[in-house]
């Protein structure tokens, strides 16, 4: 077991140095454009698929760092670059994450390739939970998925919405209730392999911020899938299932569904993404109160502004170890007892959304222009607080943990 450290290693700055030159070199001067094209950047994926940051490898180098860091360290640097075109980039590994979590050893090893493809033929994924009546209330999911035992098919039938890459991924993965009367706990996790009948796009969204990344609704009508489609396999299915029959005839309910243990894992890595957010917007203002001129000295000079400054890198710093620990304790196996990646993520995605306000504040006038990016971050910086878990639903997550009572 890693020991927690505050300190990267030698080889994690060098990654995290090379990830900052290509979000300061690549994605910076793109940003401004997709965000007002509102368009899946592809360009700027295949550059991140040559140079390897959008691969299975960089990937799973970051997953599977026995410290922990590497996700939350690269998730800060590229979303420092721009948020938009960072989730474009990374958007893809919310379904790796789905199928590491639920699948199985073959599962992973199919699946996971086929969701990044390669930098001559650049592929995305996408991962489906939240549904129009069923965002934060997972148990109100309608998505169904029946078994056909003669042909050892899942047909599903229902409709996605919110989903990053939806609709121009090459591999879905669906939470689809298999069992109504168990609630949450009657999910399960379905592939949906490249160009299956029946799944197509619905809606494309046109959004506040993070508007380079594809949002939209994905329409399953009669969706036939292999057996083998389902994560994890039927014999682990139904044991769970029979599991949490029996829990729920003793009224316990401690039996984690599939979308949970997808969020539960990514998170901290969500957290981090604000924090980069955060970070750049904290870096503009403080640059423009040094050099911003008013009553014949700069800005900073001013305990109003310099303040600020201060409480915006102290909130920073305070999100960033909260993630570290999260993800430290995560990769180590240890439990989240007091709902420590609920807390890293409703404390970081906060910290962006009222750093980023200051830093408009800071700029004034400016700030509240496109032509000086502060104004595109605190409207990406919105998403943060909602998707995977709004910050009230984060609040319950750590309030009904620290009481002991069930995670529905």
């Amino acid at each position: 077991m890693a020991e927690f450290t505050m300190e990267l290693n030698d080889e994690q700055k060098e990654v995290r140095d090379w990830l900052h030159g290509f979000a300061a070199d690549v994605i910076r001067p793109a940003a401004a454009e997709w965000d007002e094209r509102e368009e899946t950047p592809w360009p700027v994926i295949q550059e991140a698929a040559k140079v390897g940051i959008y691969s299975l490898d960089f990937y799973a180098q970051q997953y599977f760092d026995s410290t922990g860091l590497g996700i939350p360290m690269a998730m800060e640097e590229l979303f420092w670059g721009d948020a938009g075109i960072a989730l474009s980039i990374v958007g893809t590994g919310l379904a790796a994450v789905g199928v590491l979590a639920n699948g199985t050893e073959e599962q992973i090893g199919t699946w996971i390739p086929q969701m990044y493809g390669d930098a001559n033929d650049v592929k995305v994924a996408a991962f489906c939970s939240s549904e129009p009546d069923a965002g934060s209330d997972v148990a109100s999911m309608r998505t169904r998925a029946v078994y056909d035992e003669a042909k050892d098919e899942w047909v599903l039938n229902g409709t996605k919405t919110w989903a990053t890459n939806g609709g121009i991924a090459n591999v879905h993965v669906v939470v689809a209730v298999v069992d109504a009367e168990l609630g949450s706990k009657g999910h399960a996790s379905f592939i949906i392999p490249p160009n299956t009948p029946g799944l197509s796009q619905g809606q494309k969204f046109k959004k506040h911020g993070i508007r380079a990344s594809h949002t939209a609704e994905v329409i399953l009508d009669n969706v036939r899938v292999p057996g083998s489609c389902l994560l994890g396999g039927k014999e682990k299915l139904d044991a769970r299932l029979a599991r949490a029959r029996e829990k729920a005839k003793k009224g316990g309910e401690r039996v984690k569904n599939a979308a949970m243990a997808t969020f539960e894992a990514s998170r901290p890595a969500v957290g981090a993404m604000a924090v980069g957010t955060a970070r750049a917007a904290y870096e503009v203002a403080l640059e423009y109160a040094q050099t911003r001129e008013q009553f014949g000295r700069p800005i900073i000079d001013n305990q109003g502004v310099a303040f600020q400054l201060a409480d915006m890198r102290t909130s920073i710093d305070a999100a960033r170890l909260l993630v570290w620990r999260a993800s430290w304790m995560a990769i180590n196996g240890r439990p989240f007892t007091a709902a420590e990646g609920s807390m890293s993520k409703l404390f970081a995605s906060e910290t962006a959304k009222k750093v980023t306000a200051q830093a408009i504040q800071i700029l004034g006038g400016n700030g509240y222009t496109r032509e000086y990016p502060v104004e595109r971050m605190h409207r990406d910086s919105a998403i943060y607080t909602i998707f995977e878990g709004t910050s009230e639903i984060q609040r319950l997550v750590i309030a009904r943990t620290l009481a002991g009572m069930p995670i529905r």
